[in-house]
C-alpha cells in the first residue's frame, strides 16, 4: 500500500507546483509594474528640478541655444544678481517671517483644539469637530472676494499679520483633523497618572502630551510649511501695493512679468532654485519624521 500510494503523491506534486507558481508569477508582474511606475514618477519629478538647477549656472545664450546641455561654467554671479538686483533676498526674508509666524500660530491653535476634541467630552464636541474638518472641503478660490473685504475692513490688507492669520485659518482644518486622530492613539494611562500626581490640565498638555505627540506634530508642521511656503494666490490677493513686503512667490512672478521679452533667464532660474531649496532641504532632512508621524497612529 505504501508503494502504491507514493506515485500518486509524487504525481500530484507537479500540478500543485504549477498552481502555486501562478500567484507568484502574478505577484512578480505587479512588482515589476509598480517599480517601473515609481521610476517614471521619480524621473518626472527629479529631471525638471535638475534642469532648473543646471540652468541657473548658464548664461542666457546657453539657455536659449542649448537648453538641455550642461553649463560651460559655474556662473555664481547669476545667484548673486538674483539675490541682490532682483530682490530675491528680500522676498526670501519676507517669506521666512510670514511662514514662521503663521506656522507657529497654526501649530499652537491646531494642537490645542485637536487635544480637546480627542481627550474631553462636552456637548457639541462632534459638531464643532465636523465644522473644523468641513473647512478642508471649502476651496480657497471660492472665498477670495469675501476674504479680501474682511481683511480690508479689518485694516490688515497689505500686512504680514493679515497674511499670517489667513494662512493659519486655512491650515487649521487639516491640522485639527490630523492631530485629533493622533492624540487619540496616545495612552490614557499616562495622562491619568499625571493628573493623580497633581498635574493640572495646562501642564499636562504642554509637559506630557505634546512631547508624546512629537512625531505627529513634526509631520503636520512639515506639510503646513510646504503649503505656506508655496502659497501664491492668497498673497497675490492680500499683499497689494508695497512690493517691499512681497513674499517669494510674488517676487518671482513680478520678476518674470517685468522682464518681458528682454528677460534675464539665468537670473530667473537662479531665483527659482533659491525658492525651491528650502522645500527640498526640509523634505530631505525630515523625511523619516514624516513617515514616522504618518504611521505612528497605526502602529500603536
Amino acid at each position: 500500500m505504501t508503494t502504491l500510494d507514493r506515485p500518486a503523491a509524487t504525481g500530484a506534486e507537479p500540478g500543485r507546483a504549477r498552481r502555486d507558481r501562478g500567484p507568484a508569477r502574478e505577484l512578480g508582474v505587479v512588482n515589476v509594474a509598480s517599480h517601473a511606475f515609481l521610476l517614471v514618477w521619480g524621473a518626472l519629478t527629479v529631471l525638471p528640478l535638475l534642469w532648473m538647477f543646471l540652468s541657473s549656472f548658464k548664461s542666457d545664450g546657453e539657455i536659449l541655444s542649448d537648453p538641455w546641455g550642461l553649463p560651460g561654467a559655474l556662473r555664481l554671479e547669476n545667484w548673486a544678481r538674483a539675490w541682490t538686483e532682483a530682490h530675491i533676498g528680500q522676498y526670501f526674508l519676507n517669506s521666512a517671517i510670514v511662514v514662521a509666524g503663521s506656522l507657529t500660530l497654526t501649530m499652537l491653535l491646531g494642537a490645542t483644539a485637536a487635544y480637546v476634541f480627542a481627550r474631553y467630552e462636552f456637548r457639541g464636541r462632534q459638531l464643532a469637530y465636523y465644522l473644523f474638518v468641513g473647512g478642508m472641503m471649502f476651496p480657497v478660490f471660492l472665498a477670495l472676494v469675501p476674504l479680501f473685504f474682511v481683511v480690508r475692513n479689518s485694516g490688515l490688507l497689505g500686512t504680514w499679520t493679515g497674511l499670517m492669520l489667513v494662512y493659519a485659518a486655512y491650515s487649521l482644518p487639516f491640522t485639527v483633523f490630523f492631530l485629533t486622530a493622533f492624540f487619540r492613539t496616545l495612552p490614557t494611562a499616562v495622562a491619568e497618572a499625571a493628573l493623580i500626581d497633581g498635574c493640572g490640565h495646562f501642564r499636562l498638555f504642554f509637559r506630557v502630551m505634546l512631547p508624546m505627540a512629537r512625531p505627529g506634530l513634526i509631520s503636520v508642521a512639515i506639510f503646513n510649511f510646504l503649503s505656506h511656503w508655496n502659497q501664491f494666490i492668497l498673497p497675490q490677493v492680500l499683499m497689494q501695493g508695497d512690493d517691499s513686503k512681497y513674499v517669494l512667490a510674488q517676487g518671482l512672478t513680478a520678476l518674470a512679468v517685468s522682464q518681458g521679452y528682454q528677460g534675464d533667464f539665468s537670473g530667473l532660474f537662479a531665483g527659482l532654485t533659491i525658492a525651491t531649496l528650502p522645500v527640498l532641504v526640509v523634505y530631505v532632512a525630515f523625511q523619516r519624521q514624516i513617515q514616522t508621524g504618518l504611521t505612528a497612529g497605526q502602529l500603536k
